[in-house]
């Protein structure tokens, strides 16, 4: 009896983790579009169709999220809950965080706002990767081609979308400046930092029954992040062994 309320304790850290890490991360994302600074390619990209559409970001966020994770199918990616929970939950966070924040005009606090995202940004991204419930749709789909691929670098194939992106969301209106910048230099640092300090460790059952644990939730390590979601390990691993 003790060993099935430990489980249920951790199902339940993790899943407050996990929900914890999706709304910090919409808050981050409202941070950075109220400094007006630059975004990172992501929501570059969500910026600009919000800003050709007239929806929200958050509507955009959620609209984008959930049609990336159809290209989930022909890669054979399962999503687990965190990855369909990043879908919603990022998009309704950002909007309440946007309607609930300040509007910011003066330089210094437009700087504070930025730093402030970035660095939330990196936190929120360790509290949901390390609670181990799935990656985010775009970085599922970055990593399911590069395993039906194994000859393609995850590096480049990231590098290509997030271009790709971040072109298409700058010719649709969305805001580059030192803030993509920024978010470039400092994320990977960040999420390196706080993915370690945050990520709940399997338990031995889990090692030993694979990815669905006997509590019956997907065990996937999910990634890291850029964007509102993560580089997951299987990618990284397959990486480091390419090189």
């Amino acid at each position: 009896m003790a060993k099935i309320g430990n489980r249920g304790d951790r199902l339940g850290r993790r899943l407050g983790q996990l929900y914890a890490g999706l709304t910090l991360y919409g808050v981050s994302m409202a941070l950075m579009v109220e400094a007006s600074l630059g975004l990172d390619p992501w929501d570059v990209f969500h910026q600009g169709l919000s800003e050709r559409t007239g929806a929200s970001i958050g509507t955009v966020t959620i609209a984008v999220g959930a049609l990336v994770l159809l290209l989930w199918i022909p890669l054979r990616q399962r999503p687990g809950l965190g990855t369909v929970s990043n879908v919603v939950v990022i998009g309704l966070a950002v909007d309440l965080a946007l309607a609930l924040l300040p509007t910011v005009e003066a330089l210094p606090a437009r700087i504070a706002f930025l730093v402030a995202g970035i660095l939330l940004n990196g936190m929120a991204t360790g509290l949901y990767i390390g609670a181990r419930l799935g990656p985010g749709p775009r970085d599922g789909l970055m990593t399911g081609y590069v395993a039906r691929r194994p000859h393609r670098s995850l590096r480049l194939v990231r590098t290509v979308i997030e271009l790709t992106v971040l072109a298409i969301g700058f010719a649709l209106g969305g805001q580059i400046g030192i803030g993509t910048l920024a978010y470039a230099l400092a994320i990977g640092p960040l999420v390196h930092a706080f993915i370690p300090m945050f990520t709940v460790p399997p338990t031995a059952d889990e090692v030993i029954n694979g990815p669905n644990g006997p509590d019956g939730v997907t065990d996937d390590p999910g990634g890291v992040t850029n964007g509102p979601d993560g580089i997951a390990d299987v990618g990284q691993r397959r990486e480091r062994s390419s090189i």
